[in-house]
């Protein structure tokens, strides 16, 4: 369960944000103010900030700097009108993790939360992954020879302007990664802008990243800039690319080649300067002998690759990101217990290890926290399976799935990371069940 604090002197919003999000297994503390919101803030443990942008008194620029200066690891979300969204890009300049335009869906705002906070979990990759500007100079202290190469390939990709494209499984760590490339490079104090490929339609993508006019389709009421346009002079990271529809891939190679682009509905073609990285959990040269990603879109996309190792192939820094995710619960591990984490195959990666050490803080009675706790998890955590002889394939997949989606609480997101596919692809299976 993670802790949110939501600032809004709107209450009709704030209640429903409050409302969605505690339905979504969360505790909220909401307040219509910036003042008594940061007291709180200074006075107990959130793990995310959810702001409105312009408030009486306080703003929530005001809010961020100061919730940075307590908490600088705590990600920030700014909420804000259409014509503040160049002030809210600014907020990201300053540390925001990104903004939200209202009036909003609430399946947005949950969707941007459990990016949000997955990305402050991955963020305990910096004990191995990430390095500061002021150490790219020496470093190593932290890096084991597992991912000492991915340090140096990250500090030497930084000093360029080139595509980089980030594969590896899911709950490696991409996104801090390219966090961390933004973070090494020139751009640092420009946006770093990030679009999930596989939670949108083609249709809602092409207008996420080149933007519409007005009237460009049925319910464009307003002219909206594109991440494209918002990310100039900064980085555009493009997760999980693989997804992108056929149909667009054509015009994203074209910003790559030429580095412009028109706005959906548009004629005018606009010229930018962004950084792009791409991640992937697919093998993308399968993809294009499959015919389902293009050849000269993976070649603009691959000019630097850098691929991050899963857990099992890195062992060595288990008990380093035991320690960094232990560390708000007091609580230690017991030598068997880091032996029977240090001999799993973690296919879930980081994420997998950030839960099961999570889980096992909240339940450990003692101090420390035993290998028979935690045994079950790792061996499966699950009553044992009933036989699959004799049924059909898809039987086995639906069970799965919905075993799945019930354990998360009917979050599809937090399940297909789970499961390894994309949200499209789940989310195109349960309609295929005429699951709602």
């Amino acid at each position: 369960m993670s802790r949110i604090l939501i600032i809004d002197d709107e209450a009709i919003l704030r209640d429903a944000a409050s409302e969605a999000l505690r339905r979504k297994g969360h505790a909220i503390e909401a307040f219509d103010s910036g003042r008594p919101a940061l007291e709180a803030f200074s006075q107990s443990a959130f793990d995310l900030v959810i702001s409105d942008l312009r408030m009486p008194g306080m703003d929530g620029v005001a809010v961020l700097e100061e919730s940075k200066r307590l908490a600088p690891d705590v990600p920030f979300i700014i909420v804000t009108a259409f014509g503040t969204v160049e002030t809210a890009v600014g907020a990201m300049k300053k540390g925001a993790y990104d903004f939200i335009i209202k009036p909003y869906k609430l399946e947005e705002l949950e969707a941007l939360v459990a990016r949000a906070l997955e990305h402050r979990q991955l963020l305990a990759e910096n004990e191995v992954l990430r390095v500061r500007v002021g150490d790219a100079e020496a470093p190593g202290a932290v890096w084991s020879p597992a991912t000492r190469d991915v340090h140096d390939l990250l500090v030497r990709a930084s000093q360029s302007d080139a595509t980089v494209l980030i594969s590896g499984e899911s709950g490696t760590g991409k996104e801090v990664a390219a966090r961390t490339l933004h973070d090494l490079s020139r751009r640092r104090g420009a946006p770093f802008l990030c679009v999930n490929c596989a939670a949108l339609s083609a249709g809602l993508l092409e207008s996420e990243l080149f933007g519409h006019e007005k009237g460009a389709f049925t319910g464009a009421d307003r002219m909206r800039k594109g991440r494209f346009e918002l990310a100039d002079g900064g980085t555009l990271l493009l997760d999980e690319v693989s997804e992108i529809d056929p149909s667009l891939q054509a015009k994203l190679l074209r910003v790559l080649q030429e580095r412009s682009f028109d706005r959906v509905g548009s004629s005018q073609t606009r010229r930018v300067d962004v950084r792009v990285i791409a991640t992937t959990n697919r093998d993308l040269p399968a993809e294009v002998e499959r015919g389902r990603f293009r050849q000269d879109l993976y070649y603009r996309l691959n000019v630097l690759p850098v691929r991050l190792k899963p857990l099992r192939e890195r062992r060595e820094e288990i008990p380093m990101l035991v320690e960094h995710f232990l560390k708000k619960h007091k609580k230690r591990v017991s030598n068997g217990a880091m032996s029977r984490l240090c001999a799993y195959s973690w296919p879930g990666n980081v994420r997998e290890l950030a839960n099961i050490v999570e889980r096992a803080a909240v339940l450990a009675t003692a101090d420390d926290i035993s290998g028979d706790l935690i045994a079950p998890w790792l061996d499966g955590g699950a009553p044992t399976p009933q036989s699959t002889l004799g049924v059909p394939l898809e039987n086995v997949e639906r069970r799965v799935i919905e075993e799945n989606l019930k354990a998360n609480g009917g979050n599809r997101e937090k399940t297909a990371r789970i499961l390894g596919i994309t949200s499209r692809t789940l989310r195109d299976k349960l309609k295929k069940w005429g699951v709602a």
